[in-house]
């Protein structure tokens, strides 16, 4: 974790990023909280441990493969800085489960004076659904139909309020994002840009008008998640304020299963 960030901002982050990942497919066991969509984001389909639990980890992690094998997914466990009990990681390790997709979760703790980037020539910012975002980034990264309906199946029965948009050139969509608010907090999610947009900075001047506009409503904190290897990302949400708060990353027996 930063040291330069209150752990009680984090944990109550880590808190609202669990709210805005649920889905409909997900169950408690022993202290942990197991989640199994068969969308594309592997927040809502891994096992997420959140308390230190009664059983011996042999029969919860028995009692989760079982989930996964009802739901005919592969078992993920994500493992954050809150994940309990304390050892699971290295535990994990030892049985072969191997670890994947190390990712940060960036943090923009002061949102006083966020500005605005200027919209390019022959660019327009839609308000769109929630089930027609989920096929318009599913479009972008090529997701299978099965994917895009998971995604507006999870996006439309989430627990806290979502807000999609696209940012048009032309009236062709060219990147698309979405922000999910709670309390004094706001999450970016899906921000992705079509092929032949790219390397226009279209993204981040998406991002400055959704935190200007978080802004406007009374939020005060932003964060999003992003693998830490995408280095091209990670510079252009530096560049509007946002610095890594902690990392996370998963384990499964087969990552390419996952």
């Amino acid at each position: 974790m930063n040291p330069a960030l209150s752990t009680t901002l984090l944990s109550r982050i880590e808190d609202a990023g669990l709210n805005a990942s649920a889905p409909p497919q997900q169950r408690w066991v022993d202290g942990w909280l197991v989640r199994f969509s068969a969308g594309k984001a592997k927040r809502a389909r891994c096992v997420n441990a959140v308390a230190a639990g009664r059983l011996p980890m042999s029969e919860r992690l028995a009692a989760c493969e079982q989930v996964y094998a009802d739901a005919g997914l592969p078992m993920i466990i994500r493992i954050t800085p809150f994940t309990l009990p304390s050892g699971l990681d290295e535990a994990l390790a030892a049985q072969g489960f191997q670890r994947f997709d190390d990712t940060r979760l960036m943090v923009h703790a002061d949102l006083a004076t966020p500005t605005a980037l200027a919209l390019p020539a022959g660019a327009t910012l839609l308000s769109v659904g929630l089930e027609a975002f989920a096929n318009t980034v599913g479009a972008f990264r090529g997701s299978p139909l099965a994917q895009r309906q998971a995604h507006a199946e999870r996006l439309l029965n989430a627990p806290v309020p979502f807000s999609a948009f696209e940012l048009r050139i032309d009236g062709q969509p060219a990147t698309c994002g979405q922000m999910a608010t709670e309390g004094g907090f706001v999450g970016l999610y899906d921000v992705f840009t079509a092929p032949a947009f790219r390397g226009q900075g279209l993204a981040r001047v998406l991002c400055s008008q959704l935190l200007a506009q978080a802004r406007a409503g009374g939020t005060q904190h932003a964060y999003l998640q992003v693998e830490g290897d995408n280095h091209a990302a990670r510079s252009v949400y530096r560049r509007l304020g946002f610095t890594d708060g902690y990392a996370y990353h998963y384990r499964a027996r087969d990552p390419a299963a996952a």
